[in-house]
């Protein structure tokens, strides 16, 4: 058997079998996370003993500069049960920074990965279905909601105008699809070479391409603790994605500023007009209309720009996306003792 064959046996067992990462961003957690960790934990052993996943699967919980005892919690989790692991950043960046830190942490020992929210809001049990679609071929499986009848009427319409938005706007995204999705190891890699500071990984991830899939699933209310996504970072967050992933705002703000002048020229002939057939009367009223018509669509022109070249700016800087300041858990204890005996090794070597 050649290196290829032997490759290709490799790939085709990791993914009947593969070894599967949770990741689990959580800022502020303290009161949910107690509840949901034994959620995660009995939905990863149910798939290790019916032969879904690995045993060397792991939940990765990644703590985004909480203020609470999320971090303690945490690392009690890692001491009681292996599959438990955790890293922590070094200060809160953001939940999708949080993602990201812990996505790249895992493509180094797993085959998949699925991130999920910590509230137990996402239906566990799709997670299932997301290993089957993998098996099928996918690379990519979207968790998707099949309706929105837990939310209020005024959750519901801004939601799903948030993505008709960012459709409008030119960012691909999956319809009703937030951060729960199997991600394979192969995606990642590719995925690592995106080097954005501005990060929007729903419409990231279409980006990178091979073949995906959607499951769709029931959303559940919020077991404990109080949600972290207020309509301020809601907004924040779609105006981010529009920003990042596209430059039509700019094009619409172009094609505006010639309808402008182009109505401004037939004003300006009209009033030339009026003025030879003597039909011109002052109007206080009408300029001061015009001027304050033209000074706003300056000023929302200006802003659009200015958003882009602030982006542009953080780009340019490279500063790093997230910091690890800790990390605990048994994976991480074996690296660290096998960096040891190396390096003992290595000094015994220069010694002899």
């Amino acid at each position: 058997m050649n290196v290829e064959e032997k490759k290709e046996n490799s790939a085709e067992r990791s993914r009947a079998v593969p070894v599967l990462w949770m990741i689990i961003p959580c800022y502020n957690e303290e009161k949910v996370l107690p509840i949901t960790c034994e959620m995660f934990l009995d939905q990863l052993n149910s798939m290790i003993r019916a032969g879904h996943v690995d045993d060397r699967s792991r939940i990765l919980f990644v703590n985004d500069g909480s203020s609470d005892s999320t971090w303690e919690i945490i690392q009690a989790l890692s001491r009681r049960d292996a599959h438990f692991i955790g890293i922590s950043q070094s200060r809160n960046r953001g939940h999708q920074n949080a993602v990201l830190a812990g996505l790249m942490e895992a493509r180094e020992y797993c085959d998949i990965t699925i991130s999920i929210d910590c509230d137990g809001q996402d239906d566990i049990s799709a997670m299932d279905r997301m290993v089957e679609e993998y098996r099928k071929g996918s690379e990519i499986v979207y968790g998707v909601r099949s309706s929105r009848k837990t939310d209020t009427w005024f959750k519901r319409a801004t939601a799903e105008g948030f993505y008709k938005l960012l459709h409008c706007m030119g960012a691909e995204v999956v319809f009703n699809h937030a951060d729960y999705r199997l991600v394979s190891k192969r995606v990642l890699d590719e995925f690592s070479n995106y080097q954005e500071v501005n990060l929007f990984l729903r419409g990231l991830f279409p980006m990178v391409g091979f073949k995906s899939s959607s499951v769709y699933y029931e959303r559940n209310e919020r077991l404990a603790g109080d949600s972290h996504y207020p309509l301020g970072k809601m907004l924040a967050l779609a105006f981010d994605g529009i920003t990042s992933l596209s430059i039509r705002p700019i094009r619409l703000i172009t094609t505006l500023g010639f309808a402008v002048a182009f109505f401004s020229i037939i004003g300006v002939i009209w009033s030339v007009v009026c003025y030879f057939l003597g039909n011109t009367v002052n109007g206080w009223a009408s300029m001061i209309c015009i001027m304050c018509f033209l000074g706003g669509m300056q000023l929302i022109g200006l802003g659009v720009i200015g958003e882009y070249v602030g982006k542009t700016y953080l780009e340019v800087k490279h500063r790093p996306r997230y910091i690890i300041s800790e990390r605990t858990g048994s994976i991480y204890c074996r690296d660290h003792c096998e960096n040891e005996k190396k390096k003992s090794y290595s000094q015994e070597r220069e010694a002899d």
